[in-house]
């Protein structure tokens, strides 16, 4: 998988954290829709972003998340690392409940760019 620039990278996350529980809804979709207003500054083909996203196997969301999650950290301020786990945070509680699923990958996004920003 080639390096993915900050935006496509935290779109990737988005969209796994959207997917973790088998559930998606509407309140998830305003959310990113939120993110990609704010963090893609400039046109991006998200079709074809949507296809690799969707090529995925549930078994594989880990792996390709934390390829996102390096991508993302390593283009990135500690100030826009905040402000992505705010908007995966607002994702997750879009229906009002954080799965175990999503908890998981919650942590593994906090765990990480915590320890590696001491």
């Amino acid at each position: 998988m080639a390096k993915k620039n900050k935006p496509i990278a935290g779109y990737h996350m988005l969209m796994i954290l959207s997917a973790a529980d088998g559930n998606f809804n509407g309140k998830e979709d305003k959310v990113i829709e939120k993110w990609i207003e704010h963090e893609m500054p400039l046109p991006v083909n998200l079709d074809r972003e949507m296809e690799e996203i969707s090529a995925l196997k549930p078994e594989d969301y880990m792996l390709h998340f934390k390829r996102c999650m390096a991508d993302f950290y390593e283009d990135s301020t500690e100030e826009e690392r905040n402000r992505f786990l705010e908007y995966a945070i607002r994702l997750t509680k879009a229906d009002r409940s954080i799965s175990r699923e999503e908890n998981i990958y919650l942590d593994e996004l906090f765990n990480e760019w915590t320890e590696t920003q001491l």
